[in-house]
């Protein structure tokens, strides 16, 4: 297998209110999008994003829709200083998302916040001064 993560599928609730959190919150484009499709497609730097029903996503999988609290996953998006990701979280919250940990110094050495979009998933925005993820 070659290591990389192709495509990213998060479940929501309601596709068209996500739609818009990505694309007001975070600027991303949707790739040919279709509102009779019932999937969204936003392609990123070696990777996707999709947006897909919740109870679809389980169904195709062959698992119980129902969950609560932390999955255990996080996205993140990096940006090359502290004021990129004041700007990424304030536009993220301005359309939408909810404040779990605002951006602050963090232990390691970075600058970092975690918000939650529409659908609960979190979001790390931070700045990392060892490693360029950018």
């Amino acid at each position: 297998m070659k290591p990389k993560i192709s495509l990213v599928t998060l479940g929501v609730a309601d596709l068209e209110r996500s739609l818009a959190f990505y694309r007001e919150g975070l600027g991303l484009q949707p790739h040919e999008y279709d509102p009779d499709a019932g999937v969204v497609f936003f392609p990123m730097e070696g990777s996707w994003l999709a947006l897909f029903p919740r109870e679809e996503l389980a169904k195709d999988a062959g698992i119980g829709a129902a969950g609560s609290g932390f999955s255990g996953i996080t996205l993140a998006h990096n940006e090359p200083d502290k004021a990129g990701v004041d700007a990424v979280f304030a536009q993220a919250v301005a359309a939408g998302a909810t404040v779990i940990k605002p951006a602050q110094d963090v232990f390691w050495g970075g600058y970092s916040g975690y918000f939650a979009d529409p659908d609960g998933h979190v979001w790390e925005v931070a700045w990392n001064p060892l490693t360029d993820l950018t």
